[in-house]
């Protein structure tokens, strides 16, 4: 990911490996990384149970939210793809019968966002 995509608030992938030894303790028994994403210091990480978002706080970064989000509390979704002029896609999450998406992230263009349309859909239409 590009310094100045990530500037912008852009997410890119984040190597499987990196996001296991940083956050594999918070997976459970039988829980695996499917994919997972980086803004400049926040996370997104798609298991096979959830979606965990790792969102750093304070000027430090030292105090850390994580957010566990089940798939079957996620009611609806949405993927944007890039256009000629807008560079970047976008994912908006719904959670329960929130009007509002509870959740959008923007991705840089590196991102294929028919992989994460794939990867919610495996798990939020089972």
């Amino acid at each position: 990911m590009g310094l100045f995509s990530a500037l912008l608030g852009n997410a890119g992938h984040a190597n499987k490996e990196d996001l296991v030894k940083d956050y594999g303790r918070l997976l459970i028994e039988g829980e695996e990384i499917e994919m997972g994403f980086k803004l400049i210091r926040d996370v997104f990480i798609f298991t096979n149970r959830r979606l965990i978002l790792v969102e750093k706080q304070g000027v430090t970064g030292s105090k850390v939210e994580y957010k566990s989000i089940s798939y079957k509390s996620i009611s609806r979704f949405s993927v944007e793809t890039t256009g000629t002029f807008d560079l970047d896609a976008e994912l908006k999450i719904w959670v329960s019968s929130e009007q509002d998406p509870s959740i959008k992230k923007q991705f840089s263009k590196s991102v294929n966002v028919y992989d994460v349309q794939k990867v919610l859909a495996t798990y939020v239409l089972k």
